[in-house]
């Protein structure tokens, strides 16, 4: 079987190879094809980048804690091949961890960059953040780990500069995903991640891992509005657990409402999964109440790969824009602006005046409307 797979790699980068020549011969722009028709992209290699692997060029030394990795979910016999079917970022179970411990040191992340002021440049360029603001979007990521391989473009760093190629990174693969549930860091290697290139194919190359099955990659598709937390699944006794996004896993908690299916067999179909900010999706649930941390704060960022849903050319979210605090429902109400808070309580009830048949006086003593001309005189 691998050498079968081998042999169709060769082919394939011999016909990649052809591409770019066809280009320089006569092709100028991507629409002078035939009938007007545009011209096919070029085939891009795809990278197969094991979980434990640092890969080509890495950004930093990693930063993965030393965690269980996650188990793939089980596939039944009738799960037909969907090559690169994409699934919403907040589908519960794309992801896994362990209970109250985060994937990626998120801390030392933030350090390695800090340290070289060319490679946070790159980073940030790569990533679509403002450099000033590094620090503060890693803090607002939060640690997990794949539960699917995964299509992506990686962005490794070479001569001072971030240089993007698409990877397929492997179940178990720590990662750092945003607030919509994009995974945005791969933590073996400190390298910005972003959605894939939309053409799906491509020539794999590297060795397959044992299980590795192209039919069987995933897409991450982000949110399009940001989501509170996320519903992943225990690596040590296969059970649900609620992720604050934005957190370290210390204020992990079992699910209000658990998931129909079981974290084994819940299969990854997600191309259907309500988005939360999708027309079929229910009421956001606001999440629960937590003490701010000044550490990690809130993110902000929008995502850089999500379109403006308003035209307007840009992310849907103002960067500078703060995040509103979620509402407490431990509050207690307001009074009522009419009601005396502290009322006489030796004070008579005032009742309004009745008249003598029990009725209440009308509004007016007078009917509404002009008064009739009465006449000057008048017969007795």
């Amino acid at each position: 079987m691998r050498s079968t797979l081998r042999r169709t790699r060769r082919t394939g980068l011999a016909a990649a190879g052809l591409v770019p020549a066809l280009l320089l011969a006569g092709c100028s722009t991507a629409w002078e094809g035939a009938g007007g028709e545009p011209a096919a992209a070029p085939v891009q290699d795809v990278f197969l980048q094991p979980l434990g692997a640092h890969g080509p060029d890495p950004f930093t030394a990693s930063t993965v804690r030393n965690t269980a990795p996650p188990a793939a979910p089980d596939r039944g016999p009738d799960d037909g091949p969907s090559p690169a079917h994409e699934v919403t970022g907040s589908t519960p179970g794309l992801y896994g961890g362990t209970r109250a411990v985060g994937s990626c040191d998120v801390e030392r992340q933030v350090t390695l960059l800090a340290a070289d002021r060319t490679k946070a440049r790159a980073f940030a360029e790569a990533a679509g953040i403002p450099e000033a603001n590094v620090a503060g979007w890693l803090r607002g990521l939060t640690p997990v780990a794949l539960r699917a391989d995964t299509r992506v473009t990686s962005h490794g760093y070479r001569e001072g500069r971030a240089s993007a190629y698409q990877a397929v990174l492997q179940t178990g693969t720590s990662v750092l995903v945003d607030q919509y549930g994009s995974p945005r860091v791969r933590c073996a290697c400190g390298n910005p991640l972003r959605s894939p290139a939309a053409a799906p194919g491509g020539i794999h190359q590297g060795e397959p891992w044992d299980g590795f099955d192209p039919d069987r990659v995933i897409v991450v598709r982000p949110t399009t509005t940001v989501v509170g937390s996320l519903v992943i699944v225990n690596t040590t006794d296969s059970t649900w657990i609620e992720r604050r996004t934005g957190s370290d896993g210390d204020e992990d908690r079992e699910p209000a409402v658990a998931p129909a299916c079981d974290p084994d067999t819940c299969a990854l179909t997600g191309s259907g999964t309500p988005d939360p900010g999708g027309p079929d999706s229910p009421a956001p649930v606001p999440p629960a109440p937590t003490s701010p941390d000044p550490a990690r704060p809130a993110p902000t960022t929008p995502h850089p790969d999500v379109p403006d849903p308003s035209g307007t050319g840009g992310t849907g979210t103002d960067p500078t824009a703060p995040v509103p605090p979620a509402p407490d429902p431990y509050a207690e109400p307001a009074p009522d602006p009419y009601t005396d808070p502290y009322p006489d309580p030796f004070a008579e009830p005032v009742e309004p005046p009745a008249d003598p048949d029990g009725q209440q006086p009308p509004d007016e003593l007078f009917p509404a409307g002009a008064v009739p001309d009465q006449p000057e005189t008048f017969q007795g």
